[in-house]
């Protein structure tokens, strides 16, 4: 494999966080989109033709979007006990942590098709998630439930969706700030780099729901299927594994969406990874993130980056 990144436009990238992008995905078949969560910013996209591609399966990366939609329409609250197997219940914490699919089938019965699709909607998923990013393209929120496994299915691997690493990055940005959903923008010109302002794309009224699931994020980098990303010394992390084939071009995928701060989100990273080697999946990519934190940490580049208050936003129509 050639460097993941030949060929990017990076000329108004973040330089030190596409270095450490660069050196943690080394030769992998895979891309890093990394985010502002407090403003919808750009920082680096790391194989720009990977991200700007027609979207794969979420794999588990969707569970934090059914947890919501969970939560919100109270089918479960934080204590609910589900049956995963014999004598084996869970609750939201754990399956999030384990990334459990029994669980998430369950929570999508419940739901039904129509409530899974609205939020996977509101968040994002089957449209741009960029302003003006011209090669960008809306992934796939099927209409109807998948032959394969059905809305159950759907809710647990996103049987059915095609989900970019932009979009993704975009559903964690909005899950670190509280619910404001910002166009991302990826500044090409000295002009926009330096006439930057966030663009509100719709606010999400989730806050009460995310100390739950939340929860489950840190539960997953602590000890669950994404604790290769874990620094104890570092910036505390919180994040979602994903893990499954890649049925429409054969091999495997990994995804990891995560972010910086756990009281004061700094920073976004999604990393996806492709190929055929039983490596490629969701551990392995929330290792990959993990040494860009630790690389970050270690330049004290979140020292340099203070957190500050959400921006003041453009209100700008849905495109």
């Amino acid at each position: 494999m050639q460097d993941p990144g030949l060929g990017d436009d990076a000329q108004f990238d973040d330089p030190v966080v596409r270095q450490v992008a660069l050196d943690a995905l080394g030769k992998q078949n895979g891309s890093v989109v990394a985010v502002d969560p407090s403003d919808g910013r750009v920082l680096s996209i790391v194989n720009q033709r990977l991200a700007y591609s027609a979207g794969f399966e979420p794999c588990s990366t969707t569970k934090p979007v059914i947890a919501v939609a969970a939560l919100e329409k109270g089918i479960i609250n934080p204590d609910t006990m589900i049956r995963v197997g014999y004598r084996r219940y869970m609750d939201l914490t754990e399956a999030l942590a384990h990334s459990n699919n029994t669980y998430f089938e369950e929570l999508g019965r419940r739901l039904g098709f129509d409530t899974v699709w609205h939020y996977d909607h509101l968040f994002g998923l089957g449209e741009r998630a960029g302003f003006d990013i011209s090669d960008e393209q809306p992934g796939v929120l099927p209409a109807n439930p998948p032959r394969n496994g059905g809305v159950e299915r759907m809710c647990s691997f996103g049987e059915g969706i095609r989900m970019t690493p932009l979009q993704l990055a975009s559903i964690i940005s909005t899950i670190a700030n509280g619910g404001t959903m910002y166009y991302l923008q990826y500044p090409q010109s000295q002009t926009e780099a330096q006439g930057f302002q966030p663009r509100v794309r719709r606010t999400l009224q989730i806050a009460p729901l995310l100390p739950d699931l939340r929860q489950g994020l840190l539960a997953a980098v602590l000890y669950g299927t994404a604790k290769q990303s874990n620094d104890p010394e570092g910036e505390q992390t919180l994040g979602k594994t994903g893990t499954c084939d890649d049925e429409t071009m054969g091999g495997r995928l990994g995804w990891f969406a995560s972010y910086a701060g756990e009281e004061n989100p700094k920073l976004v990273l999604v990393v996806l990874l492709r190929g055929r080697a039983r490596i490629v999946n969701g551990p392995h990519a929330a290792d990959v993130a993990g040494q860009i934190y630790h690389d970050l940490y270690e330049r004290k580049y979140f020292a340099d980056r203070p957190s500050e208050p959400i921006a003041t936003a453009t209100a700008t129509p849905e495109r």
